[in-house]
């Protein structure tokens, strides 16, 4: 037999009937015999038989495949997603194809051009930091194409989407901070056109004007990384001690850790100096930090799970009707060490 990938044509040369025969044996076809079917399935196994998915879709119209479009897959609540996505998926007959957009809107683009050309049956996608203007991710619903946002969501266009609870999520961290004494409170938040960023520090903002506490401009810096973490911690610091915060909130959990190195650097302690709580997508990281740190847990499993459940209603309907659904799914505030203190 010829080298390369075996084709039905030469399981059928090899058994001496015809392609038609194989094929229908393949897919158990009752019109075949039994002795039929075990003598195809027998030798596809032995020679390593892989049907032609690019040939399946042409005749089906359907790829079995899913494009996940992420940020940043390194970071752990993405993985976490497509460990939710690909858990159903994989259940369901589907594959995934996974881009990373590294938070770009230039190749978020080149990312949805290039899935679409490999004809994916849907897209499930956590838009970038930098994407605001959404044409492109608008061209995969008028080509048909089902769409769901998860975690990142786009509110310019209405379709399915999972996320979680920021705002409340962020209202009961501040509060916390209040419960336990601070009264002199930052935030570094994220960048104000991500709709998470956006209701995060809404809840920072609403949770200390209803309890009468201050709200400043120099304590409220943009900085959603390690990196510019470190920095902005370190500018709250180098304030005079009169207005330096005693207590930080952070839009992600990589954001206080970058917090937390600054203020050990310059000789505060955590948190007698200044209490520290951050926002995570998973709980692995934060009881591992020194001291451990006080969080709200986000189910990045769970993001993945529904994500994937609402593409998988949406293309199951005979026809498209317009109805989306918004899934919003709740956060636990988890309070460690990071936090736990009592000041007169």
């Amino acid at each position: 037999m010829k080298s390369g990938q075996v084709t039905i044509k030469d399981l059928a040369r090899e058994l001496n009937i015809s392609a038609a025969t194989v094929s229908r044996a393949l897919k158990d076809h009752p019109d075949i015999s039994k002795s039929t079917k075990k003598a195809v399935i027998s030798l596809a196994e032995k020679l390593n038989y892989q049907p032609n998915s690019v040939a399946q879709s042409l005749r089906h119209s359907k790829t079995n495949t899913i494009g996940i479009i992420v940020p940043e897959i390194i970071h752990y609540f993405f993985s976490s997603v497509i460990s939710g996505i690909e858990d159903v998926a994989y259940t369901e007959g589907y594959n995934v194809m996974i881009c990373q957009s590294n938070e770009k809107i230039e190749r978020e683009i080149a990312n949805t051009k290039a899935l679409l050309s490999n004809r994916v049956d849907g897209f499930l996608v956590s838009i970038s930091k930098s994407t605001q203007n959404f044409d492109h991710l608008q061209n995969i619903l008028n080509r048909n194409v089902p769409l769901v946002f998860f975690d990142r969501i786009c509110t310019n266009i209405n379709t399915h989407s999972v996320s979680v609870e920021d705002y409340e999520g962020a209202y009961k961290a501040t509060s916390h901070l209040i419960e336990i004494g601070c009264k002199k409170i930052a935030h570094l938040s994220g960048p104000q056109n991500l709709l998470i960023s956006y209701n995060r520090q809404k809840g920072y903002h609403d949770a200390l004007i209803q309890n009468n506490l201050p709200i400043q401009d120099d304590w409220i810096l943009v900085a959603d990384s390690l990196e510019q973490g470190f920095k902005s911690a370190k500018k709250l610091v180098n304030l005079p001690k009169a207005e330096r915060p005693d207590a930080i909130f952070a839009v992600n959990d990589i954001t206080a850790v970058g917090a937390m190195k600054a203020l050990k650097e310059c000789g505060l302690k955590i948190p007698e100096d200044i209490a520290i709580i951050g926002f995570s997508d998973d709980q692995k990281l934060a009881p591992l930090l020194e001291p451990p740190l006080s969080s709200v847990a986000q189910p990045g499993f769970e993001i993945g799970q529904e994500a994937i459940k609402l593409f998988l209603k949406e293309i199951s309907k005979p026809e498209r009707d317009g109805v989306f659904e918004k899934k919003v799914l709740k956060t636990e505030l988890i309070i460690r060490e990071s936090t736990r203190k009592n000041k007169d």
